[in-house]
């Protein structure tokens, strides 16, 4: 094994600490011992340089614009492979056969139901509540359905679990939907898909028959399984973290839908068609383009650059060739105009180009969640049911990890000094 050699420059000791390396990306130097052997914590906000764990599930070169799945590229699973199949491949680590991906989804068929005590939750949330409040509370209350396979550390209760979890968000989902605009929740159908499911439940009314439209079905399939992982960012090292404490694994889902809640996070798609809103129309572009490279203006360009991305999010380029379908069936939104407009300013502009600000997943999405008539309200909710699946794996591996410990962050403490109480009277 590589090591890298440490020395203290004050008291001249100098340690060999482990160098980690990974199938791709940065080799990893192991601190593990940095505090017994020198009697210091690493600063690092943000966990810009630090691994936090090991994973065999995702792997993205920001630098180069590449995403993998268990090391099958992006790309190919959104073209060759319906999300069910990802969802398999995240919780198992190897595609499904003809006959293991029957299994699978006609075992989410048959969690996909929520019990009837349960549906009655909604009727304690004000009409008003936001989708992400009722589904976080609704998630974490599962544990309390569930209690009889809640033994982390037996598999089939794990992956029980995990098939509860995938199945029901949707309908979670759309039950959240239907209570904010009145109307009953609708029961799932076994005879459709997924993603056809969730789109029944939330669009069909009692004695009204919905057909579910395939190219739709098809979209939000395909954004799914973009969204279903994506290494350890906020949401994803949340539910690890709060998992470590050994919380049962809806308690651990909850927190990672709090966290994705967070505009930074899930909400920057809705925040993407606030600005194009706000532009108005394509002669406006310019201008604020103008006023998005000024540094007094306050004005951000929403949709552009990533935490890790430092060249094209290739998820983007998906998206975008999905949101030309979806408008070329449903009807023309002029406020992709202004997107492609500002993507080719962006594209050509020293500003941007010396920033690496490429379009990234949130761009093109909310527009094709617009255009499918889901309000905006629900973008981070249709998040959520992705990232379910890639939550869930990664709660299940940091379980499994041989030396799994609680989460336990160091901090750098410039506080006040160490002082003593004084009377009331001595206090000003």
């Amino acid at each position: 094994m590589a090591t890298i050699t440490l020395k203290d420059d004050v008291t001249g000791k100098a340690v060999q600490m482990p160098v980690l390396e990974p199938t791709y990306g940065h080799p990893v130097v192991d601190i593990g011992k940095l505090a017994k052997e020198f009697g210091y914590f690493t600063y690092d906000p943000g966990f810009m340089s630090t691994a936090s764990c090991q994973s065999t599930i995702t792997y993205l070169d920001g630098d180069k614009g590449e995403l993998m799945y268990r090391g099958y590229p992006i790309e190919q699973l959104a073209e060759q492979c319906n999300f069910l199949e990802v969802c398999y491949l995240l919780l198992y680590g190897e595609l499904p056969s003809a006959e293991k991906k029957e299994l699978f989804e006609t075992s989410i068929a048959r969690h996909n139901r929520i019990r009837e005590n349960l549906r009655r939750f909604f009727y304690g949330f004000n009409h008003d509540a936001h989708p992400m409040a009722m589904m976080a509370a609704v998630v974490s209350s599962l544990s309390a359905f569930f209690h009889d396979r809640l033994d982390i550390h037996d598999y089939e209760h794990r992956m029980v679990t995990a098939r509860r979890l995938i199945a029901k968000m949707p309908t979670i989902a759309a039950a959240c939907y239907k209570h904010s605009i009145g109307d009953p929740a609708i029961y799932p159908r076994d005879d459709l898909s997924y993603t056809g499911n969730l789109l029944y439940m939330m669009f069909s009314l009692p004695g009204k028959r919905y057909e579910v439209d395939p190219i739709a079905e098809h979209a939000l399939d395909v954004l799914f399984t973009l969204h279903a992982d994506h290494e350890q960012n906020a949401s994803t090292s949340t539910v690890r973290l709060a998992g470590s404490s050994g919380t049962n694994p809806y308690a651990a889902i909850a927190a990672g839908i709090t966290c994705l809640w967070g505009p930074a996070h899930g909400g920057a798609n809705e925040a993407v068609l606030r600005m194009l809103d706000q532009i108005g129309d394509i002669k406006n572009v310019d201008g604020f383009m103008a006023k998005v490279k000024d540094k007094n203006s306050n004005v951000r360009l929403m949709g552009f650059g990533h935490r890790v991305y430092k060249n094209f999010d290739p998820r983007a380029k998906i998206i975008k060739e999905i949101c030309h379908q979806i408008l070329d069936s449903y009807g023309h939104d002029p406020r992709l105009d202004l997107a492609m407009r500002l993507e080719e300013i962006a594209l050509s502009d020293d500003y941007f180009i010396e920033r690496k600000l490429y379009p990234n997943v949130d761009f093109y999405s909310g527009i094709i969640y617009s255009a499918l008539k889901i309000p905006v309200e629900m973008f981070t909710v249709m998040f959520a049911i992705a990232r379910t699946a890639g939550w869930i794996t990664h709660w299940m591996e940091m379980i499994t990890e041989k030396d799994q410990k609680i989460g336990r962050p160091r901090q750098l403490y410039i506080g006040q000094m160490r002082r003593d109480v004084t009377s009331m009277q001595e206090r000003d």
